[in-house]
């Protein structure tokens, strides 16, 4: 059996990442593809578990203050059980694979927002993950502005409605993400073939569109 895709979704928050993976599965569902979809941290019983200590406001008034290299830990923990009880079944199985967030995040926001460095990062992505690489990574880098008033309205109408409060990173500072949006900028300029970039602060049709483009030229 052919092995499947693996595309991954990555930006800041509010970046509209989560919105055009779901419309990606369902437009490629609709065309008869097997597709399974991920998000991480997170999808697999330990990792939303694991995904609830490292976003939740609450978190640090629990376990108290989380150190970087903890969260970076925490981090590759899940990815490595995603990888062992998601990602590589579904390749195997010749499935295309969306996952919103990646080692690329933990580069960026780990590496780049907490100044652990790029070097840390992909030795334990080494470690941990055995280097296993997307295919494809599509990169939303809307303006940082935007991209935070969205996330953080988002993160409080969640709060509000469902009672449940992932906004810790969002409570970071402005600077904490423009070394973040730098450092996706940084990851990317070396990678253009697997990172496209998509910087438009446009409609969700629009940006939808360009992607579909992208992948069907892929696939």
């Amino acid at each position: 059996m052919r092995r499947g895709y693996f595309i991954t979704f990555e930006g800041l928050d509010g970046s509209g990442k989560t919105t055009q993976l779901r419309r990606l599965a369902t437009a490629l569902e609709s065309e008869g593809q097997s597709v399974v979809t991920l998000r991480q941290p997170g999808g697999t019983p330990l990792g939303d578990r694991i995904r609830g200590i490292l976003l939740d406001s609450g978190s640090e008034s629990a376990v108290g203050p989380i150190a970087p290299a903890t969260e970076m830990a925490l981090m590759f923990a899940d990815r490595a059980q995603a990888i062992a009880e998601v990602i590589r079944p579904a390749l195997a199985a010749g499935s295309i694979l969306l996952c919103d967030r990646y080692t690329d995040s933990s580069e960026a926001y780990q590496g780049g927002g907490r100044q652990l460095g790029s070097q840390r990062i992909l030795a334990m992505h080494a470690a941990a993950c055995d280097n296993l690489q997307p295919d494809l990574t599509l990169l939303l880098l809307p303006p940082l502005e935007s991209a935070l008033k969205r996330a953080r309205r988002r993160n409080q109408r969640h709060a509000d409605k469902l009672g449940v409060d992932e906004g810790r990173f969002e409570r970071e500072s402005d600077e904490f993400y423009r070394r973040i949006y730098d450092k996706y900028e940084e990851i990317a300029a070396p990678e253009p073939y697997r990172i496209f970039r998509i910087r438009d602060d446009a409609s969700i049709d629009f940006i939808h569109t360009r992607i579909r483009e992208v992948v069907a030229a892929r696939l």
